[in-house]
């Protein structure tokens, strides 16, 4: 981990900070202090069935003393092939703008891959291609093309 700073799960205190970091991603929208809230609580408590403490959220963040500086989520998909094994997505990897620059997205691609590599058989997870460089200096390599229907 980067000095200073710290990596834990998401918890309902988080509410300003994880949307805070995440608006630098995305666009995020109206997220109400109970949406977030109930949302936290069903991360904590779906379970993937092979094993009852394997949680199928995963959502972390980084922390500079009390202030989120970081956020980024895997979540583990059950799968027939591979034996029924198990996947791993990261997704929503961001950084508070005032706080980038410092490795908080590596830190955080580690922690979740490591994390995934413990229980599935790969981890994987989608980039625009301004963000592929970043990802291929965390392990990633190219693997196909993600396509969407909005």
């Amino acid at each position: 981990m980067v000095p200073g700073y710290s990596i834990r799960r998401v918890e309902k205190q988080d509410y300003e900070g994880v949307l805070q970091a995440l608006n630098a991603l995305t666009t995020v929208g109206s997220v109400s202090k109970a949406q977030f809230e109930e949302t936290v609580n069903h991360w904590n408590n779906v379970k993937v069935s092979s094993g009852p403490d394997l949680l199928q959220y995963h959502p972390y963040v980084i922390l500079h003393g009390e202030e989120v500086a970081a956020t980024g989520m895997m979540f583990i998909e059950r799968k027939l092939i591979h034996e029924c094994g198990l996947v791993g997505h990261i997704e929503d990897i961001a950084v508070s703008p005032h706080h980038q620059g410092k490795q908080l997205g590596r830190a955080l691609i580690d922690h979740l891959t490591d994390l995934g590599l413990k229980h599935c058989y790969k981890v994987i997870l989608d980039c625009d291609d301004s963000n592929v460089k970043f990802y291929e200096k965390c392990g990633y390599s190219r693997a196909g093309v993600e396509m969407q229907h909005r």
